[in-house]
Order: C-alpha cells, then sequence, then structure tokens
C-alpha cells in the first residue's frame, strides 16, 4: 500500500507565547484525493498550508510527505524534497517580478533537473491551458491579478507534484476563468494521482472537492 501524500500527527503551531493557532492537529490525505479545507479568518488555515509546506517550523508534531518525515531530513534534503512534491498556490501570487511568465512557471521544472528548453516547453504548454500561452514572455507587471494567479496555478501544477497546497487559488477569478482553473486542477489530480489540499471560501471550489474539512479552534472536523 503506498504512503499518503501527506500525513500530519499532533501538530501545534504557536505564535509568541500565548497565541496557539493549531493544537494537536493530525490529518491524512491520500493520493489522488482531494480535499477543501473550510473555516472562518483567522483560525489557521493558511498556517497549516505553510507549515506542509516547510515556510514555517511547527512547535511540535510530525509532517509526512509521501511517507518521509521532513524533520528527518536536513535543510537540503527537505528542500529538495518539498521541490519535488508539492505544489503551492499562494494568495499572493509570488512571481519573481523580473522574470518572464514562462521562467516563473519553469521554477519547479529546473529545480528537478528539468532541461532548459524542455522546461520551457511544458511551462508554455501549461499557460496555453490556463489562457496565457500567447502572454509566456510578458513580465508579471504587465498581468492583471486573475492573471497573475493562473500563472501562480501553472507554477504549482506544471511539476506534476505529490501535493498540491492552494490558498484561495480562485479568489481573483471571474466566475468562468475560475470554473476553467478548477476543472484544469481536477483533471491533473486525477490524470496524475496528485492529492489537492485547498484552502478556500468558495463554494464553487469547493464543490470539487471529495471531502471537506472545517478548521474551528477547537480543532479539525469533517463536513458532509
Amino acid at each position: 500500500m503506498s504512503a499518503p501524500a501527506v500525513e500530519i500527527s499532533g501538530l501545534t503551531k504557536r505564535f509568541g507565547t500565548d497565541r496557539e493557532v493549531l493544537s494537536n492537529l493530525s490529518v491524512r490525505i491520500e493520493a489522488g484525493e482531494r480535499v477543501a479545507l473550510l473555516g472562518e479568518s483567522g483560525v489557521g488555515k493558511s498556517t497549516l498550508l505553510n507549515l506542509i509546506a516547510g515556510l514555517e517550523r511547527p512547535d511540535s508534531g510530525e509532517i509526512r510527505l509521501g511517507g518521509v518525515a521532513i524533520d528527518s531530513l536536513d535543510e537540503a534534503d527537505a528542500a529538495r524534497l518539498r521541490a519535488r512534491e508539492v505544489g503551492f498556490v499562494f494568495q499572493a501570487f509570488h512571481l519573481i517580478a523580473h522574470l518572464r511568465l514562462w521562467q516563473n512557471v519553469a521554477i519547479p521544472l529546473l529545480l528537478n533537473g528539468v532541461e532548459v528548453n524542455a522546461a520551457r516547453e511544458q511551462a508554455v504548454g501549461m499557460l496555453s491551458r490556463l489562457g496565457l500561452g500567447a502572454r509566456s514572455q510578458a513580465m508579471p507587471r504587465e498581468l492583471s491579478g486573475g492573471e497573475q494567479q493562473r500563472v501562480a496555478l501553472a507554477r504549482a501544477l506544471v511539476h506534476r507534484p505529490r501535493l498540491i497546497l492552494a490558498d484561495e487559488p480562485t479568489g481573483n477569478l471571474d466566475p468562468q476563468t475560475a470554473a476553467r482553473a478548477l476543472a484544469l486542477i481536477e483533471e491533473q489530480v486525477r490524470e496524475h494521482g496528485m492529492a489537492l489540499l485547498m484552502v478556500t471560501h468558495s463554494e464553487q471550489a469547493a464543490a470539487i472537492a471529495q471531502r471537506r474539512l472545517r478548521l474551528s479552534p477547537s480543532g479539525l472536523s469533517s463536513e458532509p
């Protein structure tokens, strides 16, 4: 039996000495599973994604990606694991301003050793699937917020990671463009056996999930 895409055990995160955002949290997401993470603002949804992606460190608990405990690795090996296994769609996009769109999208491929021309071809192909292929040479500053969000999504999907972490991936998209982006996410997850953990307030986005989890100050619970 294959390892889950991500398995979290006893995860606790504090900010300062008196603010515990996540307390003894445990969850398991299988390969190919689509999970929506719901909850009010400020309960720690984005913090949980950041912890899984290694952008923040927990105070206690364990995070395993594909069966590998991140904390058991040194910093370089942990970074390589995340580059290979995780695709992240940030709320704030985090595109690199001095790189062209195709270069932004190609970053995960290059980090994983794909040759530049092949990486460019794959990046442009993914941008095309999101309606931006003709703009692959553009700079991020030339795009609207919704277009930048689509570039961020292309970057998260292009290297076919084990796990997609998406923080409000359709927040800046109109309903028609959001539907196209969500269809691509669902297709990629199905086709390549990826797992998806998506923070969203959008019912349209949550509709592609097979499972819904609600995070609250009292912990994590399943929703019908």
